[in-house]
């Protein structure tokens, strides 16, 4: 299911938070990361050089799933290597991937700055975040191959989102044999759904890891995780409006 449409939140308003981070991930990457692949490398969040401190720079061999060994250009990273925890938050692998984030983070982020207010929004943004790829470097410790995307982040919105508007209608586009068609479902099921399959490879990736699948689930997991504490936290003082509108925009 790809979301295109929700309720909108009665307050109405431009979400300028949420349309700077929009605008951040994809300056970082047609400015940034297309031209030099080096960027890259350095600003993701590698396992291995979080828990050592030991930055990897140079031709780095990593054995993959089916026995073969690849090189990895590792380039010098910044100093603290810890800041790429949150420079990773920024960074995508490609044009599928940044696509799939933004759409997303359009689609949710807006209801929940509004809800929260833009100082709130960008601290749960990127704390949720942070948390989420503490949450991968953690469950893949030895790992010399570099995470980086907003997803963690964004499960955290979608977790708020869940907790703060759980009976928001999404519009939601389904293919069947590769014929488009549109449904409406509750939050609560759109949301809950995508958070099912994330615990479910999330948990199976413990046998067969993250690398195997190229996807950080155990980031989407921490991130959906912490994003549900704090929104539950956050709850009492949050501006949600009404949960059902009498008209809805998509």
């Amino acid at each position: 299911m790809m979301p295109i449409g929700d309720d909108p939140h009665p307050r109405g308003g431009i979400p300028l938070v949420n349309l700077a981070v929009i605008a951040a991930n994809l300056a970082v990457f047609f400015l940034l990361q297309l031209p030099d692949e080096a960027f890259t490398m350095a600003y993701s969040a590698i396992p291995h050089e979080i828990l050592t401190g030991d930055d990897l720079i140079g031709p780095v061999p990593v054995q993959l799933p089916d026995g073969t060994t690849e090189t990895l250009p590792h380039a010098d990273g910044p100093d603290p290597l810890y800041l790429t925890l949150f420079t990773s938050m920024f960074m995508h692998g490609g044009f599928a991937h940044l696509f799939g984030n933004m759409l997303f983070l359009y689609i949710f982020g807006d209801n929940v700055e509004r809800a929260f207010g833009p100082l709130v929004y960008s601290a749960f943004y990127l704390v949720t975040g942070v948390i989420a790829s503490l949450a991968h470097v953690l469950t893949n410790a030895g790992s010399v191959i570099p995470s980086l995307g907003a997803s963690g982040a964004i499960s955290g919105v979608l977790a708020g989102y869940l907790v703060l508007f759980p009976s928001n209608k999404v519009k939601v586009l389904v293919f069947f044999r590769f014929v488009p068609m549109t449904y409406t479902v509750p939050a609560m099921v759109m949301i809950g759904l995508w958070a099912l399959l994330q615990f479910v490879n999330g948990f199976g990736a413990i046998v067969a890891t993250e690398q195997t699948s190229g996807v950080a689930y155990m980031a989407h997991i921490g991130g959906f995780v912490a994003g549900v504490l704090f929104a539950f936290l956050l709850r009492p003082f949050a501006d949600r409006g009404s949960e059902r509108y009498a008209k809805t925009v998509y």
